[in-house]
């Protein structure tokens, strides 16, 4: 498997996972839960803003992000539609991405002003592990308040989407 192969299935199990967690989220009780959920939102728009910011830096062009987050809360719903189309951008510039542009170094500055460089392909293993990191966060607010989480797991995205792999060794 070359790396963009295995970039390619990181996002398509990203949008996979994204999908799961914000429709789980959405069945907490936003009264009852009020104060988990709302941690939980601010949890999966930093993952969003990170998301986007990160799409600036690979299409060179400005974010206008001064920091990972942002001041406002968004709904559930409208979050979850820009996941939706985040998510879509970064699986279609995988797939369209030649080989050699993974490697290409791209020079960027961080929300805190300092300067940083990395390959493409280190920029696209940074929002894969980021999103699941704080996804898992998530999960565990949601598990605390008696709500089951999402089994955010990459064999099991791999096993429900291609199913073949389930075979009995």
């Amino acid at each position: 498997m070359s790396a963009s192969t295995l970039l390619l299935s990181l996002f398509k199990y990203k949008a996979w996972a994204n999908e799961e967690v914000f429709v789980e989220l959405s069945k907490v009780d936003a009264e009852l839960h009020k104060a988990e959920r709302h941690t939980a939102i601010r949890l999966l728009n930093h993952i969003y803003v990170v998301d986007r910011i990160f799409v600036s830096h690979l299409s060179g062009v400005p974010h206008g992000y001064e920091s990972t987050n942002t001041p406002e809360t968004p709904t559930l719903n409208a979050l979850h539609d820009a996941v939706r189309e985040t998510d879509h951008w970064y699986t279609q510039y995988v797939a369209s991405l030649s080989p050699e542009k993974f490697a290409e170094t791209v020079s960027f500055k961080f929300t805190d002003g300092l300067g940083a460089c990395m390959s493409r392909e280190e920029m696209l293993a940074h929002v894969s592990a980021h999103g699941a990191y704080h996804r898992g966060a998530v999960g565990r607010i949601m598990a605390q308040i008696g709500t089951p989480p999402p089994r955010d797991l990459y064999t099991r995205f791999l096993h429900g989407t291609e199913p073949a792999r389930r075979k009995v060794v």
